[in-house]
């Protein structure tokens, strides 16, 4: 099971951080004319937040097991991601974009696995 949480937590971190790096570097128009619709009616701002977020849990779920400091912040990171993907889920369904609930959906029980298994059964 160790294989399988560190797993799923290295596809979570590849897909926060490249999300999350998208929205640091990106401006608002772009993020929004790749799809990403909700950023153009957000606070502003809130785009850089949430891509700060998600690319500290992306790091948050992989480097303090690498390197042996504070590997609490791994089931800390993976439930934040799972609050994350809850709120874009709201988001979704106020919008009306049911379609983009999947993703949000799969990412979330990815990430609760990895909560429950790092802060559980499984901890470092």
């Amino acid at each position: 099971m160790n294989i399988v949480l560190w797993v799923i937590a290295g596809l979570l971190a590849v897909a926060f951080g490249f999300s999350g790096i998208m929205k640091l570097t990106q401006p608002r128009a772009k993020l929004v004319a790749s799809g990403q619709a909700w950023a153009e009616h957000a606070p502003a701002g809130a785009e850089k937040a949430i891509g700060a977020a998600e690319l500290a849990a992306a790091i948050g779920l992989i480097v303090p097991p690498l390197v042996g400091i504070a590997t609490i912040l791994t089931p800390l990171a993976a439930t934040g991601l799972v609050l994350l993907m809850i709120g874009a889920m709201i988001v979704h369904v106020v919008r009306k974009e049911f379609p983009m609930l999947a993703p949000n959906v799969v990412l979330a029980i990815l990430a609760a696995i990895v909560a429950w298994g790092r802060f559980g059964p499984h901890a470092f």
